[in-house]
């Protein structure tokens, strides 16, 4: 059986009482729908002291699949919106921000070619990642262009380095020239530096005026800031990169399909996809079957503070653009969640699993209940329907940690790590589609769809 653990510093699973109400009551605030609307109020009356124009920042890392999508559209944005686009060229990072970082660098080319049209944009068909030879000529060359053109010749040179084109990438640089060894050091090490500065660690990544924006699936949120800020040259024309719908028509086939939700009581991001994937399911007619596993903290992986804010505000912003509430949040890690599974296995023997766990994950989202106090949790299993004090008797028992170990090898098996991911299997039990994110149920929808 797999033991959770206990980590201290950001990566805490076990907080004191004072420490999880701290970071509980901040967390809530420092996102709220409130502050940041004055905080970007406060950001635009400064730009405007100061005479500035619109100043994006783009951070592009060129062996990362999500940037290759993300460099497409810098031409139509610049077109498209009053705006000035500042290229900053940044290395990959391995470090407590990356738990997984060779599998996130094959995620980044297999789902990148997954989400791609969607998003109106391209994805070679790359079986493996690009050579070092060709990715180092690839820098040398981007580090060499000017800003002029580096929107319409850097999209080239992606496009080269993904498909593994040798001769196109050597014509473009016989045409624009390569930067020296220590130029290309010199643009590495400024840009990152300049995204250390502004606290941030990945690539495919705007900023803009105290926000981040990472890659094309959150680029609505910045066209959506943008148009509100009447930066847009053509307030009629639509989105560049909106969010694909998440269709609605499925054929009599979805019943034989089997969609596994990879979930945790921890994640945002789960309480987000919540109810949406439970729609999606009972839209389609799917077998929705929930796998929960542990928060990542409880099992070893590290966190950073960085990191850790960026998904908090990234995930309160998706929210809101879903209509969702998460405005009233209480830190459910530790002995709350072991308490919670614990509950859940035996809920689920009795057709409560799913109240259950949809519960709980409204009390710490929504309602910002302590779950962390006996009376936060019995409030949660009357929420669900359950019997309290049948339900307490089973908060220790830890039989549901061998089956959280088996999801979470399950995830592993199809390339993710994190919650929350889907996979979808056809009626003969073989993997149709393994994606992580809340932001990918379009395309589990599409691919039931297909399949249906």
């Amino acid at each position: 059986m797999t033991q959770t653990t206990e980590q201290a510093g950001a990566s805490s699973s076990t907080p004191s009482a004072l420490k999880r109400w701290a970071i509980s009551w901040l967390l809530t605030r420092a996102a709220s729908e409130q502050r940041t609307a004055k905080l970007r109020k406060n950001r635009e009356a400064k730009r405007h002291k100061d005479g500035r124009c619109h100043k994006l920042e783009y951070f592009h890392q060129v062996d990362d699949g999500y940037s290759h999508l993300t460099i497409q559209v810098l031409g139509r944005i610049k077109a498209q919106y009053d705006v000035d686009i500042e290229v900053h060229i940044v290395p990959p990072l391995r470090d407590d921000n990356y738990p997984e970082p060779d599998l996130l660098q094959d995620m980044s080319r297999w789902d990148a070619a997954l989400i791609a049209p969607g998003y109106g944009v391209r994805f070679p068909d790359a079986s493996a990642h690009p050579p070092d030879c060709l990715r180092e000529l690839a820098t040398r060359v981007l580090c060499n262009l000017t800003p002029n053109c580096f929107s319409r010749e850097g999209v080239a040179v992606s496009e080269c380095l993904w498909r593994g084109d040798d001769a196109g990438l050597m014509a473009i640089a016989d045409k624009h020239g390569v930067a020296s060894d220590r130029e290309v050091q010199n643009k590495l090490n400024a840009g990152a530096e300049r995204r250390k500065k502004l606290k941030h660690y990945g690539g495919a990544n705007f900023w803009y005026e105290g926000e981040w924006y990472w890659g094309i699936s959150r680029l609505y949120h910045l066209e959506q800031r943008l148009k509100s800020l009447g930066a847009d040259r053509s307030p009629n024309q639509p989105l560049i990169a909106p969010r694909p719908a998440i269709c609605s028509q499925f054929g009599p086939g979805a019943k034989d399909l089997t969609l596994e939700y990879f979930a945790s009581l921890r994640s945002p991001y789960t309480a987000v996809s919540w109810d949406p994937t439970l729609k999606l399911a009972k839209d389609s007619g799917v077998n929705l079957v929930l796998r929960p596993v542990l928060p990542m903290v409880m099992r070893g992986v590290p966190a950073t503070v960085i990191k850790g804010l960026y998904f908090w505000f990234d995930c309160a912003r998706e929210a809101r653009a879903l209509g969702a509430r998460q405005d009233s949040f209480y830190d459910p890690i530790g002995k709350p969640i072991i308490h919670a599974y614990g509950i859940y296995k035996w809920a689920s023997g009795h057709g409560k699993g799913y109240d259950f766990f949809g519960a709980f994950l409204k009390a710490a989202f929504c309602e910002g209940i302590n779950t962390n106090a006996m009376s936060g949790l019995k409030k949660v299993a009357e929420m669900a329907g359950l019997d309290w004090a049948e339900a307490k008797k089973h908060m220790n028992n830890d039989t549901w940690q061998e089956e959280a170990e088996q999801n979470r090898l399950a995830m592993y098996g199809f390339g993710s790590w994190g919650v929350p991911s889907y996979r979808l299997l056809g009626p003969d039990g073989k993997e149709i589609l393994g994606v992580w994110g809340q932001d990918r149920l379009w395309l589990v929808a599409q691919k039931i769809a297909e399949h249906s």
